[in-house]
């Protein structure tokens, strides 16, 4: 699986939000889906367009994005 080529950020398609293949299906769609308790085979039979590296690229696009040194609070 190579995630660069599954995620895609165009300005042109979802106001540049990372997408699925260049799809209009942003990433944070797919992850909405699975964490509101669908399963991988359910979004696919719901969106025939996805494949199931596309799901997988969604995930470790989200796992890449949790890598960070720390975070600091901000005071209210």
């Amino acid at each position: 699986m190579n995630t660069p080529d599954r995620i895609t950020l165009d300005p042109g398609i979802c106001h540049g939000k990372p997408c699925i293949r260049g799809l209009r299906y942003p990433v944070e769609t797919v992850l909405e889906l699975l964490a509101a308790g669908m399963t991988t085979e359910q979004v696919l039979a719901d969106y025939p367009d996805l494949e199931h590296e596309d799901i997988l690229a969604a995930l470790a696009y989200a796992a890449r994005l949790t890598h960070v040194k720390r975070m600091d609070c901000l005071a209210a």
